[in-house]
């Protein structure tokens, strides 16, 4: 495993990858996630990403599985404190509703965010997180009030670190400048979609943010911003027959941008989801992989791209198409 030190060198140090446990506890077994997790944890991977809603949309999902079946794990292997965790807080259901994300999520209020981190810190079974996001963006809530409540949150020692999960690259900022004026921690993490393929203009997930350009100049300019990339492997579809490309990507520069990246795989001799996270990694964007996988065998191919140096030919190849 390599390893990188996050918030420009301030923040914990972790794996190159990091592990989304979105439907462990729901549509992935508690036996299939551990076995995970300890395959995870046996090849030094110290970063794991979960949230306060996953699977709240599974059939007889509440939200609470995923952080209860980590806590479970963290307790069981005694895994606490060589696991960087991540969580989130912004999307589970409005209280009393039966409408669940993506049509309905309770947002970024400071009663929200204050709920949001006893409820985690119950859940995973210990008395802070590493990195705390806000899930969804909330344009109803003064950016105000939702950073000073954060703020309190790293002040109370129940996370070190703080991010921003599906927001736009300006109200990122506008969060960033508020901090910064009023000496108060800022987003140093931000986790969007993020992948070889490029979404069709107007193709996007709804309250699901890609990072587009604005956002990727934006941490690129900034040392102590990380990109945390969710989606890379697009659901499967680089590798697999029987996934077809999500409609957003599905377009004909995809179609150009897949045939140079099945031709460098071949040369590389690695899997085209190994070449994808290679390039994610290696590059000169600060960039962390969430890579979500329901197996072992899915797992042990994403590791094979820790090692994976792309020649500086082959990812010129990969940038150019």
């Amino acid at each position: 495993m390599r390893y990188r030190t996050l918030a420009g060198g301030r923040g914990p140090q972790v794996s190159n990858l990091c592990l989304g446990i979105l439907p462990f506890g729901s549509t992935v077994d508690e036996q299939t996630s551990f076995a995970v997790l300890d395959r995870f944890a046996e090849a030094g991977g110290t970063f794991v990403d979960t949230s306060n809603n996953y699977s709240v949309w599974a059939p007889g999902g509440t939200g609470d599985e995923s952080e209860l079946l980590l806590g479970r794990w963290l307790r069981a292997r005694g895994a606490r404190d060589r696991t960087v965790v991540a969580t989130k807080v912004g999307a589970r259901p409005p209280e009393g509703s039966t409408q669940v994300w993506p049509d309905a999520w309770e947002g970024l209020s400071a009663k929200v965010v204050r709920a949001g981190i006893e409820g985690s810190l119950r859940r995973l079974g210990t008395d802070h997180v590493d990195l705390y996001y806000a899930h969804i963006e909330d344009r109803a809530v003064p950016v105000a009030e939702t950073v000073e409540t954060f703020a309190e949150v790293v002040r109370s020692g129940a996370t070190r670190l703080i991010g921003a999960s599906n927001h736009a690259a300006w109200r990122v900022a506008e969060a960033r400048q508020y901090a910064a004026a009023h000496d108060l921690p800022g987003y140093t993490c931000v986790e969007q979609r993020h992948t070889y393929l490029w979404p069709v203009p107007g193709g996007e997930w709804g309250a699901q943010w890609y990072a587009r350009d604005d956002m990727q100049d934006f941490v690129a300019a900034h040392d102590d911003l990380t990109l945390m990339a969710y989606g890379p492997l697009v659901h499967g579809a680089y590798t697999r027959a029987d996934k077809p490309l999500l409609a957003p990507y599905d377009h004909p520069m995809s179609q150009r941008r897949l045939a140079v990246l099945r031709e460098v795989a071949r040369e590389a001799g690695a899997t085209p989801n190994q070449v994808v996270l290679a390039w994610q990694m290696g590059g000169l964007l600060s960039i962390v992989p969430v890579v979500g996988v329901s197996s072992v065998a899915q797992l042990d191919e994403a590791l094979g791209a820790v090692d994976l140096d792309l020649d500086p030919e082959l990812r010129a190849r990969l940038d150019a198409a």
